[in-house]
């Protein structure tokens, strides 16, 4: 049933709902009469359906390593299938068998197999021996009508065991600083700087992606060690997915095919972006932009951020005319200079607009005005889950910015922010039915709005979001989600790396912080200035590159000389890592891949990654170990190792400040002055890096090819058109290189696919890196070999001096 249907704009309607509750037990297998209560175990292509005196469970195989499970009261009333707003993907056909056991049924799949009650209805998830990955409680199971204040809802638990050994990772991004959420309970409510996602992935091989919107509290063993408890304020049933698999990306991978692909970004969201609280004139944006390239700093992106628009008239979508006095000119002058820009956007709208009397008349709006945060005034918000809203919103920026040539979209508050009492919309009404009950879906269903409609207005253009907020299947939205409105201090720094990781680690792979912090910071103080680098440090090995606050612009060349040296060196080194970022965003969009990756991601089999909450892998190859103390001239950086398919057991570290090997699996005390962020590169990795440039779209050839030995290592290099959607469309080329540690022979393989625009011959600069050599941010003045590409495999072999040297 679905919530739309079943909560229309004009009310509920008892004869509507009780016939399509009717039909959703036709899809259960069930019948309404007498064998519905007779409890036996009804059998259909997908699953099975249990009926118990307690309540009704259904089973559900969508692939062979996923399993959907529901749970509803035993009252026929209550048995709802209610429509998702995170799962988008269709159960794929599974092959299953089904067999009574003691006290229930098994149904088996060859990767998994689940034992349900028919005493209770509670469920077991066992792999394919037989042994136990995730297993509910015995009249775990709780589904409870609530106080009148949230009427025609339930208060919605479930209880599983656990291994209290087991390591937790995801439900969103939180300001805790904890990395491994064994041991603590966590409260999922959207608000600024914590982001409600709940999706958890265990160390154990299991993720579980728990299908309500509702606000949700988690016990992940604090309450009961070995226990762990879902707890949803509101909702109509237990519902949750499964995914197993010891490979973490495979089980991202697949709850990515539930909820929606990644799509590609344009290759110019991957360089570096400046933008201010705020820039507040045509001139001054215009100006901090002729700055980077008159300083010859490579930049991509700038943002013009809130109030642009006249006093009064927020929500209009329309530039004050004295001090933007055309802004389309403005948009077409920063895209002559290599640049792109993207616009602030907002929920809320001001009273006497045109925008808000189109949208009051769509009954789009949620109806009480609220004071805003800031500055003085009053608003009204839109309703995202009103489909007629969404169309409304996404006209009006499309008729008036789209216009104008933006390149993308910031959606801020997107919490909703409403009057900044977090949790206001628990108490309207929604187009999908009461706040309650999908409060913590707000972003994505704003973010639906914008990113269909850019698709459908500007195909020419891939669409990018940057929003303060996110809920599970946002990825499918291209947005990139911020760590919010946080202050600009050493603890609040160390914090936003577990924050982002855990984020991550829910399957949405995009995620980045305002460097510097939003509150506070000035270029002139030399303390600030510390913090700043080694946060501009870790900025750089964020998904997006961008710097943003309040106060003082931050621009590079605001702070000393010294320190703007630092910062130029980690933009170019950014920007040499172009083709590695790219085609690891490509594996991100087609595989199911995360770029920003916890170490569990990588070395599930090594207990000493559980906990560590400052070191984290970027794509495939590289191992970065932020500073995040004051004063610090060196750091521990613990090099992981582990068995994980496809790369050598225990492999060595590679310095890539100085080519110096190190052992996985031992700590290492590196150095770490001002002007370094440990880095460390996997043995057997190819790491391909391009030319010096100034923005993205400038020359990309010669690629530079380090290979660091050790082990045998493979990389896809991704080439398409670096904007549109023609790579949906197989306009793409990839380019396979293998790199042989017994052999010492690289080979780059024969290219595959073609796109418009593709250079066919390639310059390839070979670099052997050990120590002192092929090191560093700098292109090599002599590589160690050149190839001339055609499109043809070509090799070439090392020697073993070259390797040793």
């Amino acid at each position: 049933m679905s919530r739309v249907a079943s909560r229309s704009n004009n009310g509920n309607s008892l004869v509507t709902v009780i016939k399509l509750l009717r039909f959703s037990l036709v899809l259960f297998g069930l019948s309404v009469g007498a064998d519905a209560a007779s409890g036996a175990v009804k059998l259909d292509s997908r699953g099975l359906t249990v009926r118990t005196p307690l309540q009704t469970t259904r089973v559900e195989f969508w692939d062979e390593h996923v399993v959907r499970v529901i749970h509803a009261n035993g009252d026929a009333l209550q048995l709802t299938e209610l429509d998702s707003f995170v799962i988008v993907g269709e159960p794929r056909p599974v092959e299953w068998t089904s067999s009574e056991v003691e006290g229930g049924r098994l149904i088996r799949s060859s990767r998994l197999n689940v034992q349900v009650s028919t005493e209770d209805g509670s469920v077991s998830i066992l792999d394919a021996s037989e042994e136990p990955i995730l297993c509910e409680v015995r009249n775990g199971t709780s589904i409870k009508a609530n106080r009148a204040g949230v009427a025609d809802t339930f208060r919605i638990e479930q209880q599983f065991t656990i291994d209290p050994s087991e390591a937790f990772y995801g439900l969103g991004q939180h300001q805790r600083g904890v990395m491994n959420w064994s041991g603590h309970k966590v409260h999922l409510r959207q608000r600024n700087t914590e982001v409600a996602v709940p999706v958890l992935l265990s160390s154990a091989g299991y993720l579980v992606l728990w299908d309500n919107p509702a606000v949700t509290d988690i016990d992940v063993g604090q309450s009961e060690s070995g226990r762990l408890v879902w707890t949803s304020e509101a909702g109509q049933a237990v519902d949750y997915y499964v995914c197993v698999d010891r490979q973490p990306d495979a089980m991202i991978a697949a709850y990515r095919r539930l909820t929606g692909a990644a799509p590609m970004f344009p290759r110019w969201v991957w360089g570096f972006w400046q933008c201010k609280e705020r820039y507040s004139s045509q001139r001054e944006l215009l100006d901090v932009l002729a700055g980077y390239r008159e300083r010859k700093i490579p930049l991509d992106g700038i943002i013009q951020d809130w109030q642009y628009w006249k006093a009064g008239e927020w929500g209009s979508h329309e530039f004050e005319p004295s001090r933007y006095p055309d802004p389309a000119a403005m948009v077409d002058e920063i895209h002559r200079q290599g640049a792109h820009a993207i616009v602030s956007l907002w929920p809320r709208f001001d009273e006497g607009t045109d925008n808000h009397e189109e949208l009051e008349a769509a009954g789009a709006f949620y109806p009480p005005l609220y004071p805003n945060v800031y500055p003085q005034g009053y608003g009204k918000w839109y309703d995202p889950f009103c489909p007629t809203g969404r169309a409304v919103y996404w006209r009006q920026v499309s008729s008036r910015l789209a216009s104008l040539g933006f390149d993308g979209w910031w959606l801020d508050a997107s919490e909703a922010e409403l009057g900044g009492n977090w949790g206001q919309m628990r108490n309207l009404e929604t187009a999908a039915g009461p706040g309650a009950e999908v409060y913590n879906a707000y972003p994505l269903m704003h973010t639906k709005a914008v990113y269909e409609g850019h698709r459908a207005d500007i195909p020419e253009k891939r669409a990018f979001l940057l929003t303060r907020s996110a809920f599970a299947g946002q990825q499918r939205n291209a947005a990139v989600t911020w760590s919010g409105d946080i202050q600009g201090s050493w603890s609040v720094f160390s914090r936003q790396i577990p924050a982002g990781l855990n984020f991550v680690a829910t399957g949405i792979p995009y995620w980045n912080t305002d460097i510097g912090g939003f509150f506070g910071g000035n270029p002139n103080d030399p303390s600030y200035a510390e913090l700043f680098t080694r946060w501009f440090q870790f900025g750089a090995f964020c998904p997006m590159f961008r710097v943003h606050g309040t106060g003082a612009g931050k621009e590079v060349w605001r702070f000393d000389s010294s320190t703007q040296t630092i910062l130029e060196d980690f933009i170019r080194l950014r920007y040499r890592l172009l083709p590695y970022i790219y085609a690891t965003s490509w594996k991100v969009t087609h595989e199911g891949y995360t770029m920003m990756r916890p170490l569990v991601m990588d070395f599930f089999q090594d207990a000493k990654v559980f906990n560590v909450a400052d070191q984290f892998m970027f794509g495939p190859a590289l191992l970065a170990s932020p500073v995040i103390h004051q004063g610090v001239q060196a750091r521990d950086v613990y090099l992981p190792c582990g068995k994980e398919e496809g790369v050598a057991a225990n492999a060595a570290w590679v310095d890539f400040w100085t080519g110096r090997k190190y052992s996985a699996g031992e700590v290492v005390n590196a150095p770490s002055p001002i002007a370094i962020m440990p880095l460390f590169v996997r043995a057997g990795s190819i790491i391909p890096l391009g030319p010096a440039v100034e923005y993205s779209s400038q020359q990309h050839d010669p690629i530079e090819l380090r290979v660091y030995s050790g082990a045998d290592g493979d990389f896809i290099l991704y080439e398409d058109e670096g904007d549109g959607y023609g790579y949906e469309h197989e306009r793409y080329a990839t380019i396979p290189i293998h790199w042989d540690d017994v052999a010492r022979t690289l080979t780059i393989g024969a290219r595959q696919g073609d796109f418009p625009g593709l250079d066919r011959d390639r310059r390839f600069h070979v670099v052997w890196v050990g120590p002192g050599h092929g090191v560093g941010i700098d292109a090599e003045e002599s590589p160690d070999a050149e190839l001339i590409y055609s499109g043809d495999a070509v090799s070439v072999t090392a020697s073993r001096s070259e390797l040793e040297q």
